[in-house]
């Protein structure tokens, strides 16, 4: 992807990551997000073994394993109808599985409800953002607080780093955002609740380019800052090859190729992509 302008996307707004180790800091300086800096890096967080998953008669997931690791970003990819959001709905929590298991840090998951998982540490952007269009943006970021205690619920300062736009409109109604700003509220909600894997479905729909660099440098930055782990799901492919450090891609509702980002240029992975 090409470079954007640095006066429309804010580029210097994020600061260079921490060293892990250095003070034993969780904070990240100058912000009110306390954002704990996971020491495991390689060990996995999430891991789905064997799913299966049903809506009625149709089967969308076919005996899928899948592993997102501490400090890495995992990209699952594949063409519309693969079951590509099927699969990050079994791990949310909203729909439930026909067989399988769904692991997060090292507690079975099968049959907890959405917001237990929210408990838990799964952060969530589903596809199409899904904000409340009538909510101030504040009101927004606020939703987010349902699973925190008391003491932690307030909006980090840190997302505003990210995202500095959401600042300037905190009283504007979500409905009246651009689709990339909404995408971005998306991430500073799911970001309010603190979570420990955030996943993404098709963050970079319908964005314009100079916002999905945005969302790209704000993905990798926590990954660098806190080991938090990434599932992410998408179609375009540049996307994936700048930022994953593991792929999979899906072909009728099964693994059909997994591997590092670089395995994404061969033959047999292109092969499951092109339309």
């Amino acid at each position: 992807m090409r470079e954007v302008d640095e006066g429309r996307t804010g580029r210097g707004i994020f600061p260079s990551p921490r060293k892990r180790g250095e003070g034993g800091g969780s904070r990240m300086r100058g912000s009110g997000l306390l954002l704990q800096q996971f020491e495991c890096k390689g060990k996995p967080m999430l891991t789905v073994e064997n799913a299966n998953l049903h809506y009625g008669a149709a089967q969308a997931l076919r005996g899928i394993s899948i592993k997102a690791e501490m400090g890495k970003i995992t990209c699952v990819l594949g063409r519309n109808g693969v079951g590509k959001s099927s699969l990050l709905r079994a791990v949310t929590g909203q729909h439930p599985l026909s067989a399988g298991t769904v692991t997060f840090n090292d507690t079975k998951l099968n049959g907890l409800p959405p917001f237990a998982r929210a408990k838990q540490g799964i952060g969530y952007v589903p596809q199409g953002r899904e904000i409340f269009p009538l909510l101030t943006v504040k009101e927004n970021l606020e939703t987010g607080f349902a699973p925190l205690g008391r003491r932690d619920r307030n909006i980090p300062d840190d997302i505003f780093s990210l995202f500095p736009v959401l600042k300037s409109m905190l009283s504007r109604r979500g409905g009246d955002l651009s689709g990339g700003q909404q995408q971005q509220l998306a991430i500073g909600r799911a970001m309010v609740t603190r979570p420990r894997i955030l996943v993404l479905d098709e963050p970079t729909e319908g964005i314009q380019p100079s916002i999905i660099k945005d969302i790209g440098r704000a993905i990798r930055y926590l990954r660098d800052s806190t080991g938090m782990a990434i599932l992410l799901v998408e179609q375009y492919l540049d996307f994936c090859r700048e930022l994953a450090d593991y792929v999979y891609i899906m072909d009728r509702g099964e693994i059909v190729h997994e591997g590092l980002a670089e395995t994404l240029d061969t033959p047999e992975a292109r092969r499951h992509l092109t339309v």
